[in-house]
């Protein structure tokens, strides 16, 4: 049976490190999907402030379930050799945080083109990627993106037969929403067999960003369905129920669409959380 651990993206709490750390405790929740410390994006720390950051997670008691990391979302036109330099820089910025899984996506389709027309260079790019992470004993997680090659749920089944299962799955209901598909039961019946973690936010029929369980993306239903699984799932919740510093870096497509639904962001933060844990304390 499936076993469910909550992680989070502790940005959106704060831009500053030190309140992150604070947020995530005071929502006794005991991992981190690093992305955003201090103003600057995970892939900018230099190794000696992974460092530092290591030393107040560990007297915290917080893990870092995974390296939200920028990898991948880039035009599948951009210079690329410099990206996967990048890559090497996280890579080692994820052995010193004790951490193996590092999550990416599969580049930006120029606007007005069909995906499917890049599909070799996709995955010829993709496996270089994945050569670099074998060959150091990561894990690289494909998160469903808007406007990206793997943003629809076929593109990301190509994704994982591809690669036979070595790129893992993010699954992210609202991610799917925003491309017009339906989270559940299509996209999941497609992919339920490589999920490997989750990003929780779920949004309405408007597309606005609303607390799990509370917009369209039936994800009650989705923790009920993969309880049959033998797997430990991480569920980290990615809030977008208020304007954060840094999201405009983050949504580069302008696919997300957030109102400020409460009063802070530390609000936000704690409502995000209790409506995935009173799912999970509610049977699904």
């Amino acid at each position: 049976m499936a076993t469910f651990e909550l992680s989070a993206f502790a940005d959106e709490y704060s831009p500053v490190f030190d309140e992150q750390i604070i947020g995530l405790k005071a929502n006794n929740v005991k991992y981190m999907e690093i992305r955003g410390v201090d103003g600057k994006n995970i892939s900018e720390i230099t190794y000696d402030e992974a460092k530092t950051i290591k030393q107040k997670l560990d007297g915290n008691g917080i893990k870092v379930s995974a390296v939200g990391s920028p990898i991948g979302k880039i035009g599948i036109n951009a210079p690329f050799e410099p990206h996967l330099e990048l890559l090497k820089h996280i890579i080692e910025l994820a052995n010193i945080l004790s951490c193996d899984r590092i999550r990416m996506f599969s580049f930006f389709i120029p606007k007005g083109e069909n995906a499917d027309d890049y599909r070799s260079e996709v995955m010829d790019k993709l496996g270089k990627m994945l050569d670099i992470a074998k060959a150091s004993n990561v894990i690289l997680c494909h998160e469903n993106e808007s406007v990206i090659y793997g943003d629809t749920a076929l593109r990301c089944l190509d994704i994982q037969k591809e690669f036979d299962g070595e790129i893992k799955l993010v699954f992210d209901h609202a991610n799917f929403i925003h491309c017009g598909e339906e989270p559940y039961p299509y996209a999941f019946d497609m992919l339920k067999d490589y999920i490997y973690y989750m990003h929780i936010k779920d949004c309405n029929v408007e597309k606005i960003m609303a607390p799990a369980g509370m917009g369209i993306g039936r994800i009650p239903e989705t923790i009920e369905s993969l309880k049959a699984y033998d797997h430990k799932y991480f569920l980290t919740i990615e809030p977008h129920l208020q304007i954060f510093k840094g999201l405009e870096k983050l949504d580069s497509s302008n696919q997300v669409l957030i109102e400020n639904q409460y009063a802070t962001s530390a609000d936000a933060f704690k409502a995000a959380v209790d409506a995935m844990r009173n799912i999970l304390n509610s049977g699904g």
